[in-house]
């Protein structure tokens, strides 16, 4: 996966993609041509007019798929708005782009500079260079909403009369055709909201609320991976086989000592994990957390035997040396983020020149390791966190069942030694069996799963955003929780909280 910035760009692999938007939000989009308006209401997709040719919105996922766009159009604009209308976006979670390939497959993240008063945000354009098409990552706000959005890209607006009880414009304009006027029915935000359910193949159930007390997870689910497979190792080319390149290690800590941040130290595990994945990513001509192998950069980390509590990774192209790889990271929020992070304690860098392209690709990886101590930590911070929900809305806080806990553990777990990301495991065992055959006897049990997030407070606050888990958490007859997280597989960290009445 690629952490994007806003201006950062990748290309796409072929065939059809999907975006979504985690959290209380609307996502729609405008196919233009090269001069970037509109040619008419066919090419704004939104809740009241799900499809166009080569995009469709399901749910909160919109796919599309370049070939099949209208003729003429050479982009996409992705645009996210609250799914109340008129709120700012600044009272919301920070809304975070994750764009997916067939298969699940999770090829680029883009988290933008947290908005304020803007009610509609351009998250990122898909557009076609050349014979391919790529993604850029974008962050452009409209403080007037729809209006705004509507101007710049050709299309007339009025003023809203008088106000009537029909439900308001956002912020207090409306565009006029070719967009139709957004009206939702009644029950509208509750029904959206409650709408993440997924079918087996898709990363959410069906509208229904389903028979058992689990919701599924919010996250995209990750394209089915062999964890015990290894990388080939290509003939050419062959990355800097120093584990300092260039003063790499006192670079960094020195950025990370003017930012308040402990020292980390190199680690040849992670080092080589790096020349691994920077290699693979060389060898196919393009960044990616996943290898033309098939192997994903957190695959490669386990395979060394480093086993981790939190993670993070550059995977950049272009700069030459260590150096001009550090300014870079420091230049933009995310990348400077994560190198600052005072959570990790170990580092490991190689980069590779040569491949297709003849470009220079690195990949930093950023780590602590998982002992004993900080698993139990982590558990117990997630437990806190849930317990503090609970106590906002004047529920009785969960206690830790050991039992619970053997069986979320072994659930994180599985989904990464099985290459799943899912309630039912490939056996078809359900949450009440684990739980059972760990050696519950608890009447009552929910289940809330997610992979990706880095934190236990990432965790939770997804989980809280995100209706069906948060009714898990918020639920008046639960007593008991059990907490497993496990670092690996194709989206790097799973967790899963058990829960028991």
């Amino acid at each position: 996966m690629s952490e994007l910035v806003p201006g950062g760009n990748l290309p796409l692999p072929g065939g059809a993609v999907s975006v979504q938007v985690p959290g209380p939000f609307d996502v729609s989009a405008l196919v233009t041509d090269d001069s970037g308006k509109v040619r008419g209401d066919a090419d704004f997709v939104f809740y009241n007019q799900p499809s166009a040719p080569g995009a469709r919105l399901h749910g909160h996922t919109l796919t599309v798929d370049p070939p099949g766009l209208r003729t003429g159009a050479t982009k996409v604009t992705v645009v996210v708005s609250p799914a109340e209308p008129g709120t700012p976006l600044g009272r919301l979670p920070a809304p975070t782009l994750l764009v997916t390939g067939q298969g699940g497959r999770l090829i680029a993240r883009f988290a933008p500079p947290r908005p304020g008063q803007e009610t509609v945000l351009l998250l990122a354009e898909i557009y076609r260079r050349g014979s391919g098409w790529k993604l850029r990552a974008l962050g452009q706000g409209y403080a007037d909403g729809l209006a705004g959005l509507a101007r710049d890209f050709g299309v007339d607006v009025t003023e809203d009369s008088a106000p009537t009880a029909a439900p308001p414009a956002r912020s207090g304009t409306a565009p006029t055709s070719p967009f139709p006027a957004p009206q939702r029915p009644a029950t509208a935000p509750h029904q959206r909201a409650a709408a993440p359910h997924r079918p087996a193949t898709a990363p959410h159930r069906p509208a229904t609320a389903p028979p058992t007390p689990f919701p599924a997870p919010h996250r995209p689910t990750a394209a089915p991976l062999t964890p015990s497979a290894t990388p080939p190792r290509p003939s050419h080319p062959a990355p800097d086989p120093d584990p300092n390149p260039d003063g790499f290690l006192p670079l960094v800590n020195s950025a990370r000592a003017r930012a308040g941040s402990p020292p980390v130290s190199l680690d040849a595990r992670l080092t080589s994990a790096a020349r691994a994945h920077a290699s693979a990513m060389a060898a196919a001509g393009q960044l990616g957390v996943e290898g033309r192998d098939g192997v994903s950069v957190y695959q490669r980390v386990t395979a060394t035997g480093f086993t981790y509590v939190t993670v993070g990774e550059h995977l950049v192209s272009g700069p030459r040396t260590p150096a001009e790889f550090v300014d870079y990271c420091l230049g933009s929020r995310e990348p400077s983020r994560t190198l600052h992070d005072p959570a990790f304690t170990h580092a490991g860098l190689a980069y590779v020149t040569g491949g297709r392209s003849g470009d220079t690709y690195w990949t930093a990886l950023w780590a602590r390791p998982l002992t004993p101590q900080e698993l139990a930590r982590t558990a117990a911070d997630v437990v806190e966190l849930t317990n503090r929900e609970r106590a906002g809305a004047g529920l009785p806080p969960l206690a830790v069942d050991p039992v619970l806990t053997t069986a979320a553990q072994a659930h994180s777990a599985d989904m990464i030694a099985r290459a799943f990301y899912s309630h039912t495991s490939p056996d078809g065992s359900q949450p009440w069996d684990r739980a059972a055959a760990a050696g519950s006897a608890r009447r009552s049990i929910g289940e809330n799963i997610a992979c990706g997030q880095r934190s236990p407070a990432e965790v939770v606050e997804g989980w809280m955003n995100s209706p069906g888990h948060r009714a898990n958490i918020l639920k008046p007859t639960f007593t008991h929780i059990g907490v497993g997280f496990a670092g690996g597989g194709a989206a790097g960290t799973y967790w899963t909280q058990l829960f028991g009445a």
